[in-house]
């Protein structure tokens, strides 16, 4: 998988469809995990910051890596 695209040189949608692509849902929780990694969100909601611009990719990842 490429690296997250800069918050500086990249559009909303493309953070948002780089999040889509890293982290798909296959609604199927018991297999998947990715909602109890992100304590219950998808990761849409989980990424907000990055997504928006706020924060980058690696700091919000940071959050759920404790």
């Amino acid at each position: 998988m490429p690296e997250a695209p800069d918050i500086m040189n990249s559009t909303a949608e493309e953070r948002r469809a780089y999040i889509k692509k890293r982290f798909p849902c296959i609604a199927d929780c018991d297999m998947c995990g990715l909602c109890t990694v992100f304590h219950g969100r998808d990761a849409e909601a989980a990424y907000d910051d990055y997504i928006a611009g706020k924060r980058s990719f690696a700091d919000v990842s940071a959050d759920y890596k404790r």
